[in-house]
């Protein structure tokens, strides 16, 4: 069941995810080679709480974090730990806020030092791609007109579209109903309704679309161990017009890419 939010449910939704974008900026400020991921998940973490909120994903379903932070090959849900950025990674960076009861979830992926102009044209494709799906955000049109948009995009580089996971409602859950895919048909799927909040969230695979997940029952890579990227934004769809609830822009003041 899709559980659509008034307009002073979705002002919370945007006091939680203010909290979320300047918790970004606050990691976007740290990272650089040398730096250990654990180390980018305590400084989101104690932003989060010196603000009043809490991390939504940390012990959700056993997550031991607050943030996921996936390197390279890892698409998505992986662990913080004593890893090192090093010179030519990428680091996806993904979090959500509860706050005043709503949730809100955004993601960004970095690129560490020199990154072959590959993978930054994967980065700075599957981040155009968000916006595609946004612009078919709109009242009256379908999931499956956000998810064509993405999956054309991307598809006409040769990138892998990730099909096992998805973008989702946010709201009092941090997953709600409908899902969101990055791949689908124009016109079809769940239509948009004035005041449905959905996390739309490329994830693209510099290689196959294929994935597995590692032994740790959360991490999710390429299947190829080829990089993926993975850019994220909560937007919340009206009559009047969608707007984007979430932002990169503390993220974008304080990393240049």
């Amino acid at each position: 069941m899709v559980y659509y939010k008034s307009r002073e449910e979705v002002e919370l939704i945007k006091e939680s995810a203010l909290i979320l974008g300047k918790a970004h900026g606050e990691v976007a400020k740290a990272i650089k080679p040398g730096v250990k991921t654990i180390e980018l998940d305590r400084i989101a973490e104690e932003y989060i709480r010196d603000n009043g909120g809490v991390p939504s994903f940390k012990n959700y379903n056993g997550f031991p974090s607050s943030l996921c932070i996936s390197v390279n090959e890892d698409v998505v849900h992986g662990f913080p730990s004593d890893y090192e950025l090093k010179d030519g990674d990428i680091i996806s960076v993904d979090g959500g806020v509860f706050y005043k009861g709503f949730h809100s979830d955004s993601a960004y992926t970095y690129p560490i030092g020199e990154v072959d102009d590959e993978i930054i044209n994967l980065l700075k494709r599957t981040k155009d791609s968000l916006y595609k799906g946004i612009e078919k955000a709109i009242f009256g049109n379908r999931i499956g007109d956000i998810a064509y948009a993405i999956q054309e995009y991307v598809e006409g580089f040769g990138y892998g579209v990730v099909r096992e996971l998805v973008g989702h409602g946010v709201g009092k859950d941090l997953h709600e109903s409908p899902e969101v895919p990055n791949y689908g048909k124009r016109g079809r799927g769940p239509k948009l309704k004035d005041g449905l909040v959905i996390a739309i969230e490329p994830m693209v695979n510099l290689g196959t679309r294929n994935v597995v997940q590692e032994s740790d029952g959360w991490t999710i890579r390429t299947a190829d161990r080829k990089p993926s990227a993975h850019y994220e934004h909560t937007v919340a769809v009206f009559k009047e017009g969608t707007e984007v609830l979430t932002t990169h822009k503390f993220i974008e003041e304080n990393f240049n890419f």
